[in-house]
Parts: structure tokens; sequence; C-alpha cells
């Protein structure tokens, strides 16, 4: 007969090793994958999703969005309005630290004692956002801002130039360390902090390897609920049928975005589970304003015209999705349901060509002007090489060559890409989407002063109207004043072409069926994973 004393013993240890299982002790990391690796890691720089997924886990903000899209606390504790809303005071959150890492930059500190987030903290990174050097592509949506001030270490206060309401979702911006920056108060995409950064978040990063993979761990001193996973992992893979493979081998655990033709096969697998989200985003084909012949309004409607969107839709997503017309992601109040798509007409698109001086074809069944054909570029990044993807490009290709337009494809690598059309803006046309957080405010993708290195409106659309109702709708505190004039602008910019807008698509996740409680952000996607847990 077994005695007590090790009965108990063993009973104690099968308990505790229980507890470590449950508490993520003795489990794998969680591993996810990505088409394509970040070029930066930090929240500033970036306008790339894959990075936002990141930076969510890495970083906090003043205020956070809940499941159930209300505002809730997270650097702050409190907050009050100031009379007429033009301004609020936060409270903010006492012992939180930063991170320390082996892998973040070394800069000189006072004091190697840990750092503490304080208003100091708040006042830097606004200060930085704004900073006309800083490589920020979006520095628009903060101009309704006049002043940020430290009231005291714990409490901070942001003065607006006019009433505001709904102000806390366009302050809900990641905080970043500012004793990471003694010198100076901005930040270049090939600052060190940009690939190494630390924040007060729930992940630190651990590493980052050769092959492009970013190894997070969970951070000791996050002042939040722990999650349960005490390693993420992602895994960067060249395109979305080699990322579905990886998911179906066992050898990743979620993927962000499955292909839609992988859609059936993913979930016809009991071992996943798809996880509809619909996120504020839509496609287009951007067309390039330095582009002489782009710059013709004529030109891009009949490129418009030439192209039958909804025979894509239906051929590869299988009719998973919803046409646009405009600007505004669909689902948002903004977006003008009256404004009517520019219907599939390649002869209304040779007519155009055709006033414009486009007469005669060359052996290659392309139109000529004066001896030169009508051609243009149009430039993919790899990583983005899905076969949906290509398809898409194919076809545009295709339709264009109908009515006598000769389109050059060129497939370069991811980070390359970003280069050439954000910085360098080396293209003719590109095929690229939009995600957003704050859907009704375009004013960085359309607004003339957005125009610039790294920033959104890399096509150098510049349209006086436009520019005009951005500026009335961010200053007018009357919604129903604000949805108006949002609705002129769809239009005004629907009838402008400077872009092809395509469609919005449902996107689904596939994630293992161990992973539960998985919530998901439509465009952040981690912001709950606190929740998530491991029954394997």
């Amino acid at each position: 007969m077994m005695n007590n004393k090790y009965k108990y013993a063993i009973g104690f240890y099968v308990y505790f090793f229980i507890s470590l299982s449950l508490f993520g002790v003795n489990r794998k990391p969680f591993i996810y994958g990505e088409t394509g690796f970040p070029t930066t890691l930090d929240p500033v720089t970036t306008n790339e999703l894959l990075t936002v997924r990141l930076t969510e886990l890495i970083f906090n903000r003043l205020v956070k969005f809940d499941d159930k899209g209300d505002i809730v606390s997270d650097l702050a504790e409190s907050w009050t309005f100031m009379p007429e809303n033009m301004g609020v005071t936060f409270k903010l959150r006492k012992v939180v630290k930063f991170q320390q890492t082996k892998f973040s930059p070394k800069v000189k500190t006072k004091s190697k004692q840990p750092q503490y987030f304080t208003s100091e903290d708040v006042v830097f990174t606004f200060r930085l956002l704004v900073h006309p050097k800083t490589n920020i592509p979006n520095r628009i949506r903060f101009e309704f801002i006049k002043n940020v001030i430290a009231v005291d270490k714990h409490t901070v206060r942001f003065i607006f130039k006019r009433p505001v309401k709904n102000a806390l979702g366009k302050l809900s911006f990641e905080i970043l360390p500012a004793h990471m920056f003694p010198d100076r108060s901005y930040l270049l995409r090939k600052d060190p902090f940009t690939r190494r950064p630390i924040g007060t978040g729930p992940y630190q990063i651990s590493k980052v390897t050769s092959e492009g993979e970013v190894i997070l761990k969970r951070n000791p001193d996050y002042f939040g609920k722990k999650p349960y996973f005490p390693k993420i992992t992602m895994k960067p893979y060249a395109d979305r049928n080699i990322l579905t493979q990886a998911l179906l081998f066992e050898a990743i655990d979620l993927i962000t975005l499955v292909d839609s033709r992988n859609v059936p096969e993913v979930d016809g697998d009991k071992r996943f589970r798809l996880i509809p989200y619909n996120a504020l985003s839509y496609s287009f084909f951007a067309f390039n304003f330095r582009n002489q012949l782009l710059k013709k309004k004529n030109v891009r409607k009949a490129i418009t015209m030439a192209i039958n969107r909804q025979e894509m839709l239906n051929s590869f997503f299988h009719g998973r999705g919803k046409l646009i017309t405009g600007p505004f992601a669909p689902g948002s109040w903004a977006y003008n349901l009256n404004v009517k798509a520019v219907g599939y007409s390649p002869n209304k698109s040779r007519a155009l060509l055709k006033s414009l001086g486009y007469r005669k074809k060359n052996e290659q069944d392309i139109l000529v002007k004066k001896g030169q054909p009508l051609k243009f570029n149009l430039k993919v990044p790899i990583s983005s090489e899905s076969e949906s993807v290509k398809r898409i490009i194919l076809a545009f290709q295709n339709y264009l060559h109908k009515v006598g337009i000769q389109v050059d494809i060129s497939f370069v690598e991811w980070h390359v890409w970003k280069q050439e059309v954000f910085r360098d803006h080396d293209f003719d046309i590109v095929f690229a989407s939009w995600a957003f957080d704050d859907s009704n405010d375009i004013s960085s993708l359309f607004h003339s002063g957005e125009v610039g290195v790294w920033k959104n409106n890399f096509i150098k659309y510049r349209n006086r109207t436009v520019d005009g109702l951005i500026i009335e709708s961010k200053t007018t505190v009357d919604f129903e004043k604000k949805r108006t004039i949002n609705k002129m602008l769809h239009e005004v910019i629907a009838k402008d072409y400077p872009y092809v807008f395509l469609w919005t698509l449902t996107n689904y996740a596939a994630v293992n069926n161990n992973i539960r409680n998985v919530q998901i952000h439509p465009y952040r996607f981690f912001t709950f994973i606190n929740q998530w847990y491991d029954v394997k």
C-alpha cells in the first residue's frame, strides 16, 4: 500500500504540472504565418498590416477598443473632457515598466534602472509623430491637436484647435519610450529602433532571424492580464498557397488571411476552423499622376471601363465580397451607397482612347500615337504573388490588351517594391489594398498635403475640391453634416478615377482547433490575445 506521504507528493506534482501546462509553461511556441516579412517593426513608420499586427503585441495605447467596439482604458486609467470638447485630460497608470531586452538597441540613459512609463513618454510620442522629419505615412490625422502638456508625472492633457467629438479613437496611438531617444525627437525608417523596438505590451521581441522570423516572448513585467502563450513566432512564407500547406501540415497554428482558393480545403478539414472577419478594407489599382498620360482623367477612366471587376470577383474569390465605388470602406457610415460604378464597357473605353488621338495599332495590336505605343508598367511585390493575386494581375493585363493598352508586369521583392512605390515613386500602376483603422478619415490617402516620401498619397493625387472637403469634414463637429460632406467626397473622388476601386472581401483567418477563445480585431488582429489559450 502506498505511503500517504508519497501519495500526496505525487498528487501535488500532478497538480503542479497541470497548472504549468494551463499557463503555457510547457507548451511549444504559438506560431502563425504571414506572406512576406516586415520592413520595419515599429508602429510609426509603417503602413503594413503585417507590422500593425506585430506592434499590437509589443505596444500599448492610452485607450483601446474592447470586443464590443467601446473605448476602454489601456495606459490611461481614466479621462475627463474639457468644456465644449476642446481637449481631454488623462490619468495614467502607475508602475508600468518599459520592456528590457538584450535585443533592444543600446542607448545612453541617465540610469541603468528599469524605465517606467510617465506622461513625458506621451508628450514625447506625440511630438515625434508630428515632427516633420519623422517618416510617418499619416501625420495629418493629428492636425486637430494644438498642444500636449505633461500636467504631472501621471497626468497628461491634450488641447485641441477646435471642438472635437469622439476624439478618443484618434488618440489611440502606440506610446513609445522617450528614454530610447536621448538626443532627438523624430524617427526615421533607418533608425535602429524601427527594427528593435520596445514598448510596454504583453510581448517583447526576442529575436529576428536571417530568414525573417520574428520571435516574441512574454513580457514578465506586463501590467495587464498575462497572456497564455510564453512565445509567439511569426514565420514568413513566399505566398498564400505555401502558407496554407504549412497550416495543413501543422507547421503553424494560424493564418491571418487564407487565400480564397484555399478556403474550401481548410473549411473541410476538422483539425482547423475558419474565422470570418470583415475588415474595413478594399483593393484597388492605383495610377501614378507623375506619368503624363495617367495624369489625364480620360485615360484613367478608359482603363477603369476596360476592366470587368465582377467577373474577377466571381472567378478569383468565388463571389465572397462586394464591389466598391469609392474611397471609403463599405460598412463605414461615410460610404456613399448612391454612387454608381462605371460599368464594364470595352467599346466605350476604346472610344475614349480614340478621342485622345489613339486611332492606330501596331503589330502587337497596341494603340500608338505619333509612333509611341500606349503602354504602362505594373509592379507587384513577390510576397503578394498568391494564385489569386497573380490571376488578378494577368486578367488586368488581358482586359487592357483587348482595348489596345500594353501592360508590362514586374514582380519585385517586397522590400524593393515598397521602396520603389513609396520612396522613389518609380511605377505607373500598382495593385494594392488599404485596411482602415478609422475608416472615415481618408486624408492621408487623397489630401495634397500628404504627397511625399513614404506617405500614403504615393500617387501624387491633387484636387482642390477634395482638399477642401477633407478639411471641412475634419473640422465640423456636426455628425450629420460630416456624413453629408463625406458622401460628397466619395462622389467627387469616384468621378476623378485616381484608383480603379475594386472590391472589399470577406476575410478568413484559419486556426488550429486546439487554440480556443480566439477573437479577432479586424484591423489589428491580436488585440484580444490575452484571452486565447491552447487545450492541447
